[in-house]
């Protein structure tokens, strides 16, 4: 489960901005309780973040960011060594920041009996600058390795290990010295050790493997639309996954009341109810519609994230999916009934109907509710909503398309229409003074 994630110097994020699906609210109806505990505090988490911004403000970078550290601990120890630079995009606007490094780092819980883990690492051009994990058995901070590039007391090279004590028993046990000799520069030390089968830094790059799925409008649906399918071939989970599809097709009001499956090619068939009350299989590719296309693809990687209790990622959830139907998602990971294996969400939107309105009751807690704005320098802020302090009973969609919590564009009612009229207005006058007398 994903409890915190970090990043600095990442496209339009330059300083550091930190992203917390821990739950500030004890007792919160939508937060899942944990066995973690801090102070004495149970802490809990937040199965959903939604991210509220302005076109360009960095929604996207921030899902990018995140997607991206996944990328680099899955490929740095076979791909990178292939590449003429470690592959990362520093902030541009400012020059500076290409000589700076760039920082990723999340919190993780994990395990049956649940421990928290930090995990980051810091990259440059030409080679990991620093790494570290920790753990945190029994709510106590566990060094399992830091490495730092040119580190001042060279004595044990970039590499530094619990030595002696409760630290090193409850830390990294592997064999050290065999896998410092064979990390290179530009690799990470969590991506060599879990090629090399150590088993406690597997199970820890598993998350990473196994996690953070994405969907993104630029993505092809009819991909995506295959892979749903591919699911219900699935000899083990093909029933339930058809059960569920059925079923949610069925809530988006498309009229479909049963889907065919060939076992030969795995092509897929869904039937509607016909006029004389008949099932009626249609022609997925060419009959079905873009809408019925949008849903179904997007079906497959969020019915799978919410069987494996994992985390899925998606940019501009309104972007196909109508404001109903997007709000229903948010409420299905919500609901412990239907989201038993605390899968989580994170996605970016416009759709200001998810903070509450006339038409949809408010789907996210406040405290689910980031905003993304940028800066005049083309930097990317990010915040809670609760940080701005928007009254218990105010109405968040009107405030936030008011403007009151940043996030939105600074657009004035008809400018854009007075702009084009303005150089409509000059164009005329240009014509006018070329006319001949």
């Amino acid at each position: 489960m994903l409890l915190r994630f970090r990043v600095a110097n990442h496209r339009s994020i330059r300083d550091e901005c930190e992203l917390s699906f821990v739950s500030a609210s004890a007792g919160d109806s939508v937060a899942r309780a944990t066995a973690l505990r801090d102070h004495g505090q149970e802490i809990s988490v937040l199965p959903i973040i939604g991210i509220f911004g302005a076109n360009a403000s960095g929604k996207t970078n921030l899902l990018r960011a995140l997607f991206d550290m996944r990328d680099a601990v899955r490929t740095s120890f076979a791909e990178w060594a292939t590449q003429p630079r470690i592959p990362r995009q520093p902030f541009k606007l400012a020059p500076a920041s290409t000589d700076e490094t760039t920082l990723y780092e999340v919190d993780l819980m994990l395990g049956a009996n649940p421990v928290r883990y930090t995990y980051g690492f810091e990259l440059s051009d030409e080679r990991v600058e620093a790494e570290w994990l920790h753990a945190y058995p029994e709510g106590r901070r566990v060094v399992w390795f830091d490495r730092e590039a040119d580190r001042p007391d060279a004595e044990g090279g970039e590499f530094l290990f619990p030595r002696s004590g409760h630290d090193s028993s409850h830390g990294f046990l592997g064999k050290r010295d065999v896998l410092v000799s064979v990390t290179r520069p530009n690799a990470l030390f969590l991506s060599t050790g879990a090629t090399l089968n150590d088993p406690q830094l597997a199970a820890l790059h598993r998350w990473f493997v196994d996690n953070l799925w994405m969907v993104t409008p630029g993505q092809d649906v009819k991909a995506r639309s295959e892979w749903t399918q591919r699911m219900l071939s699935d000899p083990k989970r093909g029933k339930d996954y058809r059960k569920w599809l059925i079923e949610l097709l069925s809530i988006a009001d498309l009229g479909i009341t049963g889907i065919d499956v060939d076992r030969e090619t795995g092509e897929v068939a869904l039937r509607h109810r016909s006029s004389d009350n008949s099932d009626l299989a249609l022609d997925f590719v060419g009959e079905e519609s873009l809408g019925t296309h949008s849903w179904f693809a997007f079906l497959g990687p969020m019915l799978a994230v919410l069987d494996a209790g994992t985390v899925l990622l998606v940019d501009e959830l309104d972007s196909s999916l109508h404001p109903t139907l997007a709000a229903e998602v948010v409420r299905l990971f919500q609901n412990p009934k239907s989201n038993p294996r605390g899968a989580q969400l994170l996605f970016t939107t416009h759709d200001a109907t998810l903070l509450g309105s006339a038409v949809l009751d408010r789907p996210l807690a406040r405290e689910q509710i980031w905003i993304t704005s940028k800066k005049t320098s083309g930097e990317t802020e990010l915040y809670p909503l609760v940080a701005v302090g928007p009254g218990d009973d105010e109405d968040l969609e009107r405030g936030y398309l008011r403007g009151r919590y940043g996030g939105s564009p600074r657009v004035s009612v008809g400018e854009i229409a007075r702009a084009l009229i303005w150089i409509e207005t000059e164009r005329d006058r240009e014509r006018e003074a070329k006319a001949p007398a």
